[in-house]
């Protein structure tokens, strides 16, 4: 039986992995960023993370409403 530590750990991993995601490949959500041409490179290694990625992003409305919704801040 998994708790509910399991549970916070697990979506603590998907938030950093997303994170991680959007500075590294954000151009293809249409954020034109400076860092893909570096990114890349990691496309081998990251290349089955990025489908499953880009479908958790693509089933959420707004990234950074939700982004600034967890820090308290007005986007």
């Amino acid at each position: 039986m998994q708790g509910k530590a399991h549970g916070h750990i697990e979506n603590e991993a998907f938030e950093t992995m997303d994170q991680f995601m959007l500075l590294c490949f954000g151009d293809l959500l249409g954020i034109d960023l400076p860092t893909t041409y570096y990114a890349l490179e990691l496309l081998p290694y990251l290349g089955e993370d990025i489908v499953k990625w880009n479908m958790r992003m693509s089933d959420k409305k707004s990234i950074w409403e939700e982004k600034a919704g967890k820090l308290d801040i007005d986007p």
